[in-house]
């Protein structure tokens, strides 16, 4: 969470990084203006970046502006007016300035800003069907919640349980502040309901894994072509039934890491490969941020954990129409408005909550 201190420093910090960003703009516009082959995959990614860097530069603008504002207004209360209106307004004013200063920083001067789009991951655990159930329902709230906020929500690769479920499933997110929205979900997520199939009305516990993994572009990780093998077979359906006469769903392996993907949804082999190589991107950045960080073990082992039932960050109980988040110690109390993708003010919270409190792991209470 930002200080005083903090953002009294921000405005030499925003002048260099607009500095930055628009000699990046201006080298990506001459390159997208002077391109011919609009369909060449170079295009492609230099006009999404430039796009990016347009929107995070509109960002930086908007904050150095409330920045001069937030110091003005405590010029006033330092004692240069007696004024008491004036003194009101000056306090006023900072109140709302400090929460648009903390989310633009946020989403344009932290170290994850320069992260937009997503790959998510969601594995069921323990629970059997219950945990499939569940897992596609935290799918759909996260799918709700992007379409709200005018994301592209794309399922790349899934797996169904006999009861239609999600025993996994794999989804790129396309859409501004998708990363900033979603970075701290990543974790166990732990349901407790009566299942449909319960008679005697007993409340189960079950538990599903989501992973948040940035899109990374090519400046971020290099990936040789040739360390890649590719199996081209057959998508499948519930029970592993074919469900695709041609073999357009795809497998890579990188070598190196030995990481495998798949992606199977796409009726054209070229899709899915492109949807595989944006994950086995993400998976491979993340690989050489664990190597370069070693302090912080397993980055990636450590967002999904086993799926036991005590590892948890978040619990959704349906009796209580209560989702607790075990990190920052909150609860809320309208879980059908969450289920249905009404996720942002939670979302905020908890955000605010481990940036303030620098918290990254829930608990083993039994709340």
């Amino acid at each position: 969470m930002l200080t005083q201190s903090d953002i009294v420093a921000l405005d030499p910090q925003i002048i260099a990084k607009l500095a930055s960003i628009t000699t990046d703009i201006t080298t990506l516009s001459d390159f997208v203006s002077s391109s011919t082959d609009y369909s060449s995959e170079e295009y492609i990614t230099s006009h999404k970046k430039l796009r990016s860097l347009e929107n995070r530069r509109d960002g930086l603008t908007r904050l150095q502006k409330l920045v001069a504002s937030y110091q003005d207004a405590q010029e006033i209360l330092s004692g240069t007016t007696s004024d008491p209106e004036l003194i009101t307004l000056a306090n006023e004013e900072l109140i709302t300035l400090i929460p648009e200063i903390q989310k633009l920083y946020d989403g344009n001067m932290s170290e994850t800003s320069k992260f937009q789009n997503v790959v998510m991951e969601i594995r069921a655990g323990a629970g059997g069907e219950e945990a499939g159930l569940f897992a596609q329902e935290i799918f759909r709230m996260y799918q709700q919640f992007g379409v709200e906020r005018g994301w592209k929500v794309e399922l790349t690769d899934s797996e169904m349980s006999e009861k239609g479920g999600f025993r996994h499933a794999d989804a790129y997110i396309e859409g501004d502040d998708a990363y900033f929205w979603l970075q701290y979900e990543s974790g166990v997520h732990r349901v407790q309901r009566v299942p449909e199939t319960e008679s005697s009305g007993r409340i189960h516990t079950s538990t599903i894994s989501v992973a948040i993994l940035p899109e990374v572009e090519d400046v971020d990780v290099k990936i040789d072509q040739k360390d890649i093998v590719m199996e081209a077979f057959r998508s499948s359906g519930p029970g592993g039934q074919s469900v695709n006469k041609t073999s357009s769903a795809v497998r890579l392996k990188h070598i190196p890491t030995g990481i495998i993907v798949t992606s199977q949804v796409e009726r054209s082999q070229l899709k899915n490969r492109d949807a595989a190589m944006r994950l086995i991107k993400s998976k491979v950045y993340q690989a050489q941020v664990e190597a370069q960080n070693k302090e912080l073990g397993d980055l990636r082992r450590g967002q999904i954990g086993t799926g036991d039932r005590s590892e948890k960050i978040r619990t959704y109980n349906f009796p209580q129409s209560r989702v607790t988040d075990h990190r920052v110690k909150k609860s809320w109390f309208n879980i059908t408005e969450i289920m249905n993708g009404k996720i942002e003010i939670l979302l905020t919270d908890v955000r605010n909550m481990i940036a303030e409190k620098g918290i990254q792991e829930g608990d083993d209470d039994e709340e």
